[in-house]
């Protein structure tokens, strides 16, 4: 599958999830057959395969795809980096920003990548902790660069809108290969991710 927006569904698993939604639906008390919900579980069954199309996508294949032979041996970071996921004990969305650096090793990578790589991770059902090694291994195992370093800075709507309820609260998660292992080369990334370049 490409690294393009997913939009085609397979009918079979479209059939098969609509089923499953409109039963979910119908044991929560409402109508199926109602105007606003005629539509309702197909629409979801669509979303869904839409929000996991991470599973069929292979992230190191995104990454070679755009591998150059290159000397720039300094940090490269791309911050910012908007992601929507799904959380896996309840199916309820977490979103926020990844920043990704990396200091190349003979090899940089189309700077496009970066965001695709956090997308297949993310459009999968996660967990924070997991998406950010998962992030962090691809690109270390497959660029090779010196080091490599992901933090990643998230709500979740499991916390904000159930449980606990706590509409403010951000979770931050971070990882560090190679020369981002250095106390000094870690902190020059976290200060620069932390300012406003203009």
């Amino acid at each position: 599958m490409s690294s393009k927006n997913f939009e085609e569904y397979s009918i079979q698993v479209t059939e098969d999830v609509k089923a499953k939604f409109e039963s979910i639906i119908e044991d929560l008390g409402e109508d199926t057959s109602r105007d606003g919900l005629l539509k309702t579980p197909e629409r979801a069954a669509k979303a869904m395969q839409f929000l996991t199309q991470g599973y069929k996508q292979d992230a190191a294949k995104v990454l070679k795809s755009a591998m150059f032979k290159e000397t720039y041996n300094e940090m490269v970071i791309v911050k910012d980096i908007e992601l929507y996921s799904l959380c896996e004990h309840h199916i309820l969305p977490f979103f926020g920003k990844a920043h990704i650096a990396y200091i190349p090793n003979g090899q940089i990578v189309g700077l496009s990548k970066i965001p695709r790589i956090v997308d297949i991770f993310a459009r999968r059902l996660q967990v924070q902790e997991r998406l950010t090694k998962q992030i962090l291994d691809c690109i270390n195992d497959t660029l090779k660069p010196q080091g490599v370093a992901v933090v990643i800075e998230a709500s979740h709507m499991c916390m904000m809108m159930r449980g606990v309820q706590k509409q403010n609260s951000v979770t931050t998660t971070s990882g560090f290969r190679g020369q981002f292992e250095k106390i000094e080369t870690r902190n020059e990334f976290l200060k620069l991710i932390s300012e406003k370049l203009s």
